[in-house]
């Protein structure tokens, strides 16, 4: 046997270890097409969203029956997610771990787009940067893992403003420490009307936007990604030059961003 071909797997195991058991993605399209409908579905329905004739479909859903993955209602014979399939999500959603979703989305955000990219969540003394991805071009900005944000003097902390309590806001702007970025040096103006001002302009654009401020030249756009019980896991905010990134609303820049965490909070169940 020529020397090439002694430590070649044979082909039946070569193709061994690239088959998929195409049973399990048949009955597995009638469980996603239970997972996106929020009612229950009549047999033929079901069959339909998962392209099958209810012939084929029924013995796949006798057997997830069993399994507990699908239940079927007495009175309509309609069916549902079962009391597995609710442990299954369950357990997925307790295994995630919001910034290990996040961090490959905001690489691809800043490889994508050039600018740099920061992740952020809500620290002791408000939102704070946790994961930093510098500028494909030069960028002077005193900023570093660990800075405490202005809630209200940067996107990233507006971002957070528009959907935290307004307990926990009022202690990250009227108890912080005087040393987080973008702090502005008023403290007896009235914050919750701004507050109040943020979440309808975040409401509105999807995104919250810092244009020339705290940095002169530099724009910021920042939104929060969600976790499956609707609670804000993190910031992502993009942040460059302004001759780089524009500050109009639906520039690319602030698309990115609103997709970017729309795709973290999807993937988050949220």
């Amino acid at each position: 046997m020529p020397a090439s071909h002694r430590n070649q797997p044979p082909a039946e195991e070569a193709e061994d270890s690239r088959r998929a058991v195409q049973s399990v993605e048949v009955g597995g399209r009638l469980l996603l097409a239970l997972a996106e409908s929020r009612n229950p579905l009549p047999l033929k329905e079901l069959a339909a969203r998962a392209g099958l004739v209810p012939s084929r479909a029924h013995p796949y859903l006798v057997s997830f029956q069993r399994l507990g993955l699908v239940e079927q209602q007495s009175d309509s014979g309609y069916y549902a997610l079962g009391a597995a399939a609710l442990q299954i999500g369950l357990a997925c959603l307790h295994q995630l771990d919001p910034l290990k979703v996040a961090e490959p989305i905001a690489q691809e955000l800043a490889r994508t787009t050039g600018h740099a990219v920061a992740i952020a969540v809500w620290g002791n003394f408000g939102p704070t940067i946790v994961r930093l991805v510098e500028a494909q071009q030069p960028l002077h900005i005193m900023l570093r893992v660990g800075s405490v944000m202005s809630v209200l003097g940067t996107a990233t902390g507006r971002a957070f403003a528009a959907v935290m309590p307004p307990e926990q806001l009022e202690r990250a702007i009227t108890l912080s420490p005087g040393y987080e970025v973008g702090a502005a040096r008023t403290p007896a103006r009235s914050w919750r009307k701004e507050v109040d001002e943020v979440a309808a302009e975040v409401k509105r654009h999807g995104v919250a936007r810092a244009a020339g401020r705290p940095i002169p030249g530099v724009n910021a756009f920042s939104a929060a990604a969600f976790d499956h019980e609707g609670h804000p896991a993190l910031v992502l905010t993009a942040l460059d030059h302004e001759d780089r990134l524009k500050g109009d609303w639906n520039s690319a820049g602030a698309r990115a961003v609103r997709d970017a965490t729309a795709a973290i909070t999807r993937r988050l169940g949220g």
